[in-house]
């Protein structure tokens, strides 16, 4: 039996789920420590410093982010909660990287007393910066800019488009050279940021990106006549297949086609950073659910189970853009057996979309039995969707096998649901 299955039996024997607690989020801390290895690896290159940060957005559980600091994988923030959450994990603010298109004065402030890297979003934020920056500052300070290559299958996941709200749109009339003008009059701006990679963008794509962003360091640097722009963020981004345990493509393979479209970014010239999420913990999660009825409408079985919007939210609106694989397993946790059967799993939500998976071909479930939606380390745990208030559920993070538990965030209770809804 795979680890994997070996980790969703002891969850029910252990009553990690059951009747009293009908769901609960599993990672694999050993296969997130392997990921981190390969993206350190994948881009490994002798004179390059390359920094690994991680999307805190991906899963915002400190433990987490502390697991990956203990790795060298830094924390991406976008808001004042993560920021927080990384300090929390004892992120080092060098490893920390502040990315949002709507960073306030004071989020600005704060960032530049503790010393973490900021990557401006547009002309008007540098001005903020200009007013807040003092002279011989060495703080990590960027611009982020928009290479306006074009998005991939999932629109709204597409950040480089031509009117992408990211960025200074490059394309546009005059912008490039109005990012230059805005280098050479700010000696403190040190790095260039882009960001074209997500799910459903090809390594080409995103490569792209990347190398337009490259190649406008090199104007800047030579119109400085010196290396101004010395650090560039490639952001994250790599896309993840749903459908199979095909790992692929791999952190290698897009530094590879990296290599092949901008190998000035590996000749020792420029530090790299990076802002993985997905790749780096989809693999690594599971969901796993407890069937609390099984009945059948218009002759198509239906396994109602208590994982629906509230932890599938991207799953359940765009299923076509996130599907979801599903395990059927028995009332132990185990592989259920029989002929597959094709049936709709439903979620606990009160509205008839709450599905994460229609006419499934699965084991026919029934009361008592199990789902795990697979893959779901990113982003499943970290973005509940407080639908009915729904409690957040807990996550249980796991090591070795036999498989041992620790709780990485408890379950919501229903006095903090009430305190947090103002009672």
């Amino acid at each position: 039996m795979s680890q994997r299955a070996n980790a969703l039996r002891a969850a029910v024997e252990q009553g990690l789920v059951g009747p009293e607690r009908p769901v609960a989020g599993l990672l694999d801390l050993d296969g997130i420590r392997a990921s981190a290895a390969a993206l350190r690896d994948g881009f490994a290159t002798p004179g390059v410093e390359v920094t690994h940060t991680f999307a805190v957005k991906a899963a915002s559980l400190v433990p987490v982010l502390r697991l990956l600091a203990e790795e060298g994988i830094g924390a991406e923030v976008a808001s004042p909660g993560e920021l927080a959450l990384a300090r929390a994990a004892g992120v080092p603010p060098d490893r920390v990287v502040l990315d949002s298109p709507a960073k306030t004065p004071a989020e600005l402030a704060e960032a530049l007393a503790l010393g973490v890297a900021v990557n401006a979003d547009n002309f008007q934020e540098l001005a903020r910066l200009d007013r807040l920056v003092r002279p011989g500052t060495t703080a990590p300070l960027g611009l982020r800019v928009n290479p306006q290559v074009g998005g991939g299958t999932i629109g709204a996941m597409s950040t480089a488009t031509a009117t992408s709200k990211f960025g200074v749109a490059l394309r546009d009339e005059g912008a490039a050279d109005r990012v230059v003008r805005a280098f050479l009059d700010r000696p403190w701006l040190t790095r260039l940021h882009t960001h074209t990679g997500s799910q459903g963008v090809p390594l080409d794509l995103m490569a792209a990106g990347v190398r337009a962003a490259y190649e406008l360091a090199e104007r800047i640097n030579h119109e400085a006549g010196r290396q101004q722009v010395r650090v560039i963020d490639i952001g994250g981004g790599l896309p993840v297949d749903f459908t199979s345990d095909d790992a692929r493509p791999t952190f290698a393979e897009y530094a590879s086609v990296l290599r092949a479209t901008a190998p000035g970014l590996f000749d020792g010239r420029y530090g790299l950073v990076t802002e993985f999420g997905r790749a780096l913990l989809a693999r690594h999660g599971t969901v796993l659910a407890r069937v609390e009825y099984a009945k059948s409408a218009g002759g198509r079985a239906i396994a109602v189970t208590h994982a629906g919007v509230q932890v599938a939210t991207r799953t359940v609106f765009a299923p076509g853009a996130w599907p979801l694989r599903v395990l059927a397993l028995d009332g132990k946790g185990r592989p259920k057996q029989g002929d597959p059967v094709l049936q709709d799993i439903a979620g606990p939500c009160c509205f008839a979309g709450d599905l994460v998976a229609s006419a499934r071909a699965l084991p026919l479930l029934e009361e008592g039995d199990h789902v795990a939606l697979l893959d779901t380390g990113a982003y499943y745990f970290s973005t509940h969707f407080a639908y009915n208030s729904l409690l957040r559920p807990a996550v249980h993070g796991h090591t070795g096998d036999p498989p041992r538990f620790r709780t990485l965030r408890r379950a919501q209770t229903l006095a903090e649901l009430v305190t947090e809804s103002g009672g």
